[in-house]
């Protein structure tokens, strides 16, 4: 147990400059900082959760591997025979009268209409936006700070911790804030500011959407809304209501407390509701009330929101309608879902709490990329056997299968010239099972992670980066900003796969994945539209 925690720390040597006064006035100081690193979860792959992936693709695929045995048996039985010898066998030696051929037909008939109506209609995205704040609501990481000096709510220290951190979260120089977190002596988590936030960025992508589908809010029959810390009475699902005037059978949810990964639970919930009322047309909004998260304190775990969350809003319709496939953009292939809820430190690892001096805030704990780690394996390993090639599972699942069987020389070390690979796991090709990834914009180092253990290549987080330089976390809406980015760009084509991947508090790992239905054009209206051509030069310029 000691020799797995000490593979999780990593050791950073820090200059802190020149010391100003004291005894060792004039020398340099060094630091050395001790830090968690994200687990090489695929060193640690869990057997059940890939039988779990293998049920879900089994009990979701059988008629996938019945239908091609019984064309290959009936195509064999019938390749045998000259077309004479079938044209005896069907009418030459078999005697039918009208009952009996109207009774074979009512019956493939009925037997066909059953299958039809019983299988889940297809879940598919027609349109989705995002919110863009104006522009005076733009502030640079050095404007940030002298904007939280000038309020007065924060001691040297704790504005240097967090321009440390601002350094180093890979955000550039227009990212949205609220001003109201920056006024003096003021609180601003009311629920007359929350409330003005969440309307102001709900309504933009709701009027934006509304208006590229040309649909009517009237016409919308399901309805779910998430913001994980700002949950007042109405919720914020009937103030949509209300300000749109929507139908009065509406089957509206509010989801809160979820974290960043509720933008994936919002729209697994509206394709459950969408498939179980038959009511067309679906809008998922997903948001966050930054001056919620704003804590105006001294305790360091609970200044980091601070540094990486921003104002941002995205609305996402959906439809089970067959007539949308021509307007759609994309159709949902599979969500799955992963909660360590169960585990303390996972439960804990986001905590939303009052600190010694009673002022609230949100507390990250220093096992969040542990924790975090832990919830991706299982997730991506669920989600391994539904999209992988079959030559990649194959080749995963032996190493997987190996290490079980033979755990001692698993976790023999390679040697020190490298010239023996027999103990390194396999990492799947993700890049064969898909063609873009949007995984949640949280920082540079989870970025940074994620792209190591996953074997990625640095172009394939692009637009997870720049998603986070030029818009900053903006918690569950993040994966849709990084979506628009592919648009703007003009990368998604008919039939690439889309893996969008978020992870919150609870803690929570959750995936979606999409297949493009046709080729996506450059978008008229997008957040991007202004500055997508700088990318990715701006956000290398900032490395």
């Amino acid at each position: 147990m000691a020799r797995e925690e000490q593979a999780l720390l990593s050791t950073e040597i820090v200059n802190r400059g020149v010391e100003a006064s004291g005894p060792d006035a004039g020398s340099p100081t060094f630091s050395v900082r001790v830090r968690r690193r994200l687990p090489d979860f695929l060193q640690s792959v869990n057997l059940k959760y890939v039988r779990l992936g293998y049920h879900y693709l089994i009990s979701h695929g059988v008629y996938l591997a019945t239908i091609p045995v019984i064309v290959l048996v009936c195509g064999a039985e019938l390749g045998s025979l000259s077309r004479d010898e079938l044209w005896s066998k069907v009418w030459g030696e078999a005697s039918y009268d009208l009952a009996t051929v109207l009774a074979f037909l009512a019956v493939l008939a009925f037997t066909i209409s059953v299958y039809i109506m019983s299988r889940p209609r297809p879940v598919y995205l027609i349109d989705f936006a995002c919110y863009k704040p104006a522009d005076e609501l733009k502030v640079s990481k050095a404007e940030f700070i002298e904007l939280a000096r000038k309020s007065g709510k924060f001691d040297e220290d704790s504005l240097a911790f967090q321009s440390r951190l601002l350094a180093k979260s890979g955000i550039g120089d227009e990212s949205y804030m609220p001003r109201c977190v920056f006024e003096p002596n003021t609180n601003c988590a009311t629920m007359k500011e929350g409330r003005a936030e969440a309307s102001t960025a709900m309504f933009a992508a709701l009027d934006e959407l509304f208006e590229k589908c040309r649909v009517r809010p009237k016409d919308v029959g399901v309805l779910v809304v998430n913001c994980s810390l700002f949950n007042p009475t109405p919720s914020l699902s009937a103030m949509i209501v209300n300000h749109y005037k929507m139908r009065g059978n509406i089957l509206s949810y509010n989801l809160g407390g979820m974290g960043c990964s509720a933008g994936v639970i919002a729209v697994d919930l509206a394709r459950d509701m969408l498939q179980a009322s038959g009511a067309g047309l679906a809008v998922v909004v997903s948001t966050e009330a930054v001056s919620f998260t704003w804590y105006p304190g001294k305790r360091r775990s609970m200044l980091i929101p601070n540094a990486f969350f921003r104002a941002g809003c995205a609305a996402v319709l959906l439809s089970n309608r067959r007539r949308d496939f021509h307007r759609a953009k994309y159709q949902l292939e599979h969500v799955v879902r992963t909660h360590k809820g169960a585990n303390d430190r996972a439960f804990r690892s986001v905590y939303q709490e009052e600190d010694e001096q009673r002022i609230k805030g949100l507390s990250i704990s220093r096992d969040l990329l542990e924790v975090g780690g832990h919830a991706l394996k299982t997730n991506i390993t669920t989600l391994g056997p539904l999209v992988l090639p079959f030559s990649e599972q194959l080749m995963f699942f032996a190493g997987v299968l190996f290490r079980h069987l033979f755990p001692s020389k698993a976790s023999t070390p390679a040697p020190a010239d490298g010239s023996s690979a027999a103990a390194a796991p396999y990492i799947p090709d993700f890049k064969r099972a898909f063609e873009h990834f949007c995984m949640h914009a949280a920082s540079r180092d989870v970025l940074e992670h994620l792209q190591e253990n996953l074997g990625l290549r640095a172009s394939d987080l692009e637009a997870s980066r720049a998603a986070l330089h030029r818009f900053g976390n903006t918690s569950s809406s993040s994966i849709w900003y990084e979506l628009a980015y592919l648009e703007a760009k003009g990368r998604v084509r008919r039939g690439d796969r889309v893996w969008q991947l978020a992870f919150g508090s609870g803690f929570k790992c959750n995936s979606a994945v999409w297949r493009a239905v046709r080729r996506v054009r450059r978008p008229s209206r997008s957040p991007w539209l202004d500055c997508v051509d700088q990318y990715p030069a701006r956000m290398d310029a900032h490395q």
